[in-house]
């Protein structure tokens, strides 16, 4: 949708139609897609807390824009007979552009995503969809048939009104000024019918309570027009409250309400700091992903206030690894005057983010070691996020590594630590040893698992993406490296086998040497090596990187990023002991076009145990069909 230059130019409506995305947005919702549609007053009543704040901020630079009118106000007023619900704030307000801007658009709100997951419930109930995706403004379609949000900014005369039907057009008109507020905006719903409930006196102050409670502005109510306005919530600072008088649904309702979700706060940090800075800080973990978790341009979404002062809603106090945790700190150090700009540069604001970051990782910490089932549920929900800190983050990781947890050969069902791991340690064990891909069942069942079995050695399997950066950053725990058992020489002579495992001869037969060197010049440049293999047991070959190469996995990654690195040439192993190796080897020099066909075949094979294609799936195809021709005449 384009916009004309000044909607408001004219006092004719001027009709505009909703992006795509926001017309079939309505269209989902409005056709009963939630059960819960008690969440459209939540959203209204913070939209118009919100205003105030930004009010309050630009207040502190132009005192003028408050007026006669400094004390900042949400309204709510009924009408039952002309079935009317309006929401209304002194705040910062609304220019026709601007409503052009906020209400026919979804800017960041991830329409694509929410639509497709929307879609996907659509036979089920899932009320917590709207807070996730920031749309909420729109979930008043789904209890009135047609909305007006009335408008004035702050410190301009004129005066707006927006409205629609929610059925895929809107209207902006140029409206008197006597009709709108004196600043702020002012939401009018036409209550459907079914929906009349909502002009109830009590239904609507037991929602204001619940969902509503703990916004940082004063919420009033007017039962019936003409009738004095009574003060429902007092807009007292749930954060500046000490935590012996705050109850756990009192941080649900705050956490809902400053984290725009539904769900529960897996684990909440309430605290204020005193000493060299004084600043209080509320901060939740969620229980359900954000969807924006792996937005690119996502960092944080925290709001920081000073001196109960909001001033933004996207600091980053937080590194970006921990993105996931919703909530905000107020300063009392802080100049009331900071820019925006200038917040990224004040010495005092990098100081919070350190301590800031430290007390979040404690608490993470204390949860680990006191309630590993709990923990364990935010690792499973935000350890892929967590473990990015393991290259981004020198300063904390070593207690990013403590904070780790994943499967591995000896654990595929249950989180195991680090210190699990190291505690495992086979005698003459010097490496922590992991294996990186993007499926688990494939990493479990990986060939080159095969001699770290034998020798009972745990291998971590790592199915991230991250994962393949991490380990590759040159760290280590408690002095061991990680090694990945795809890259290099296996080099296991050293750990025993298990009782019951036989060690694999250390002489290799004159005739598979032979064979090895055979399969080296029929590959030619498609392998670095073809070798005997010290890892594999059971299957007859597998593909490794060579020890000076880019562990494969990352090569993929980067290749399919748009970064493509000069690919290594890989190694195949053999395993010399294997009846398939040890038949090809015994033909000698006879059948040479057989021989050809089995050192290509093997590749192919080594390859799609890897997760990759035959090189090329023709020539497969046909080496396969003269395999199977040569096994059937041989009966």
């Amino acid at each position: 949708m384009t916009a004309t230059e000044n909607p408001a130019s004219e006092t004719q409506p001027q009709t505009h139609a909703f992006e795509a995305d926001v017309a079939k947005l309505l269209h989902l919702m409005v056709h009963s897609v939630y059960s819960d549609k008690d969440i459209f007053l939540r959203e209204l009543i913070s939209n118009a807390a919100d205003a105030c704040e930004k009010l309050r901020y630009e207040a502190i630079a132009n005192p003028a824009l408050l007026g006669d009118d400094p004390q900042p106000r949400v309204t709510l007023s009924i009408d039952p007979e002309a079935c009317r619900v309006t929401v209304e704030d002194n705040g910062i307000g609304m220019t026709a552009q601007e409503m052009v801007e906020a209400l026919g658009t979804i800017a960041r709100s991830g329409t694509k995503a929410f639509m497709e997951r929307i879609a996907a419930k659509a036979n089920g109930e899932d009320s917590q969809l709207i807070g996730q995706f920031g749309v909420g403004f729109y979930s008043v379609f789904m209890v009135a048939d047609k909305v007006d949000v009335i408008s004035r900014k702050a410190g301009e005369a004129d005066a707006a009104v927006w409205s629609s039907d929610g059925k895929g057009t809107y209207t902006v008109t140029s409206i008197d000024a006597a009709e709108a507020p004196a600043r702020g905006t002012r939401v009018v719903l036409h209550v459907m019918e079914d929906a009349k409930t909502y002009t109830e006196p009590h239904t609507l102050e037991r929602l204001i309570k619940a969902r509503s409670g703990h916004v940082p502005v004063p919420v009033t109510l007017i039962d019936k027009p003409d009738a004095e306005a009574r003060q429902v919530t007092d807009g007292a600072a749930l954060w500046t409250k000490p935590k012996s008088e705050v109850s756990k649904e009192d941080y649900t309702d705050f956490y809902r309400t400053v984290a725009g979700q539904f769900d529960e706060p897996a684990l909440t940090i309430h605290y204020r700091a005193e000493g060299r800075h004084d600043y209080s800080v509320l901060l939740f973990v969620p229980e359900t992903r954000p969807f924006d978790l792996f937005d690119a341009d996502r960092h944080g979404r925290m709001r920081l206030y000073v001196r109960r002062v909001f001033i933004t809603d996207d600091a980053e106090i937080v590194p970006r690894y921990l993105r996931f945790v919703r909530g905000l700190v107020d300063s009392s150090d802080l100049p009331l005057n900071v820019s925006r700009e200038l917040i990224q540069e004040s010495p005092i604001l990098t100081a919070i983010k350190k301590g800031v970051t430290n007390r979040v990782m404690s608490e993470l910490e204390k949860l680990a070691s006191a309630d590993q089932a709990a923990y364990e549920k935010i690792w499973d929900t935000f350890g892929i996020t967590i473990k990015e800190g393991l290259y981004e983050d020198f300063e904390n990781r070593e207690r990013l590594l403590g904070l780790f947890r994943g499967y591995s050969t000896a654990s595929t069902d249950k989180w195991r630590s680090l210190k699990d791991y190291e505690a495992d340690l086979k005698p003459n064990q010097t490496a922590i040893y992991y294996i990186v891909g993007n499926d688990m069942e494939r990493l479990k069942t990986s060939p080159q698992l095969e001699g770290f079995r034998a020798r009972g050695i745990e291998v971590l399997l790592l199915p991230d993406h991250v994962d393949s950066f991490w380990v590759t950053s040159g760290i280590d725990y408690q002095g061991k490296p990680f090694k990945s058992v795809t890259q290099g020489a296996a080099d296991l002579k050293l750990i025993p086998l298990l009782e019951g495992k036989s060690e694999p001869s250390a002489d290799v037969d004159a005739k598979v040497a032979s064979f090895l060197v055979f399969a080296k010049s029929v590959l030619g440049d498609d392998v670095s090596e073809v070798r005997a293999s010290e890892r594999l047991t059971d299957s007859a070959v597998c593909i490794v990187a060579p020890e000076t190469g880019m562990d494969r996995q990352l090569e993929k990654l980067l290749a399919s990023a748009g970064r493509p690195v000069p690919a290594s040439k890989p190694v195949l192993e053999v395993n010399p002991s294997h009846e398939l190796i040890r038949k090809v080897a015994d033909l000698g020099d006879t059948e040479i076009s057989f021989r050809e066909d089995v050192a290509h075949l093997l590749l192919d094979e080594a390859l799609v145990a890897d997760g990759d294609r035959p090189r090329d799936p023709k020539a497969f195809s046909a080496r396969l069909g003269r395999l199977i021709e040569r096994g059937a005449l041989a009966k």
